[in-house]
């Protein structure tokens, strides 16, 4: 039982671990275009520093966002 336990433990680590990878991504192609006038016009001096800084400069942009890229916001529990 112990011998199993490690292993399994580690696979269900590593397959946790990718999920939380793949929800990391930028988003689709209709997500992008839905938030790229939003993050061109609000998040333009933070655009080259990583997806996680241009979410924050779009939360902080919240009431000035298009309803579209705010309803992506909402799609993903932002």
């Amino acid at each position: 039982m112990n011998k199993l336990f490690l292993p399994l433990t580690l696979l269900s680590l590593s397959i946790s671990t990718a999920a939380v990878a793949q929800q990391q991504r930028s988003g689709t192609p209709e997500e992008q275009a839905a938030c790229s006038r939003d993050v061109q016009r609000f998040c333009r001096p933070v655009i080259d520093q990583g997806d996680f800084t241009i979410l924050a400069c779009l939360q902080q942009h919240r009431p000035k966002l298009s309803a579209a890229c705010n309803q992506v916001l909402k799609n993903h529990r932002q």
